[in-house]
């Protein structure tokens, strides 16, 4: 089956340069360069090595820029799978979202015109943020995501797309390294002794623990990776994560996280095996420490939001056990820029 004009002209714009070779970059798509964002020196009171990995420059504010960039490469993939007679028609996508991957995907879509993404929100999402998404093109569909699971059957449905895509699921795309394997060791590569991580879904945590223990355990490693493995050996890696229904870290909480089917044991495991630091785990930050973190990233002039910044409260929480002389590298997720 052949492709349209307008499909062969998308398909010949998305330009897929390698998989792992630093020396042949694709992100961000109109200026490829990596490390793709900075890790900045920070002013944090009793540390003298404090860094913070600052993803807000990314083009829609945050990390899922990345995730936005892999979604135009599945569909370039799917334009392929068009070419060669595998399947009839290129579907649209759908996910769950509380904004700030609806918000880049969306953008990416756009850049390449290719289909609108279908995105199921909260009915009690903020509405401003809802005409946002509208504004760019999201097609909005409203649920009360607190009542129950909602597994990829359902999400399809309700977004009216049963023959899509579901991409808030890791069944349908395969496992959600690809996402974030770069920025991963860009990490790895600055060096840490202690990695803070927001953890709301996982998948960031999650891939960012993968890579760390494949180039620890293994001889021959990635391309990307530019540092000792033994270093990985005594990094600790540490989720942010909240319990609080009201925090205003909100896109931490969800009564119902879909499709997380990382469980936290597996850390021990890496742990025991001599992989990871011993005081890598996901925990829990008490409220207060997100104002904390706010104040001091507005003194260092870094743009965030309550859950972008959950690394930098969650090691101000733990100031009082941390050693003073590590190097600490706080992962800043960004602030979601919002359409007018």
């Amino acid at each position: 089956m052949t492709l349209t004009k307008k499909e062969e002209k998308i398909f010949s714009s998305i330009i897929v340069a390698s998989e792992n070779d630093p020396d042949k970059l694709e992100f961000p798509p109109d200026n490829p360069h990596w490390p793709s964002t900075p890790t900045l020196k920070i002013t944090v009171i009793g540390f003298s090595q404090v860094y913070l990995k600052n993803e807000s420059v990314n083009p829609t504010g945050t990390h899922k820029d990345r995730m936005a960039w892999e979604m135009a490469v599945t569909y370039k993939q799917l334009l392929q799978a068009k070419k060669d007679g595998r399947i009839k028609e290129i579907p649209q996508m759908s996910i769950i979202s509380s904004g700030s991957a609806a918000n880049a995907i969306q953008h990416m879509l756009q850049k390449y015109k290719l289909p609108n993404l279908k995105v199921l929100v909260d009915y009690k999402m903020n509405s401003s943020i809802k005409r946002g998404l509208e504004k760019i093109g999201c097609e909005v569909y409203e649920t009360d995501l607190s009542k129950r699971i909602l597994i990829k059957e359902d999400i399809l449905k309700l977004t009216n797309n049963v023959n899509g895509i579901d991409i808030t699921s890791d069944d349908s795309l395969g496992p959600f390294d690809v996402f974030y394997d770069w920025m991963s060791y860009e990490i790895l590569n600055d060096n840490p002794e202690y990695v803070f991580i927001p953890y709301g879904t996982g998948h960031l945590y999650e891939n960012i623990i993968n890579v760390a223990v494949k180039e620890s355990k293994n001889s021959l490693h990635d391309k990307r990776f530019k540092t000792d493995a033994r270093r990985i050996k005594r990094c600790n890696f540490l989720g942010a994560t909240t319990n609080n229904p009201n925090s205003k870290a909100d896109k931490l909480y969800s009564p119902h996280l879909p499709f997380i089917h990382f469980d936290t044991k597996w850390i021990k495991i890496a742990i025991d095996k001599g992989y990871i630091g011993s005081q890598s785990n996901v925990y829990t930050v008490q409220e207060r420490y997100f104002n904390q973190a706010i104040e001091l990233a507005k003194k260092n002039k870094i743009t965030c939001e309550y859950s972008g910044i959950a690394g930098l409260a969650l090691m101000l929480q733990m100031k009082s056990i941390l050693p003073k002389s590590k190097k600490m590298l706080i992962i800043n997720t960004g602030k979601t820029k919002y359409s007018n």
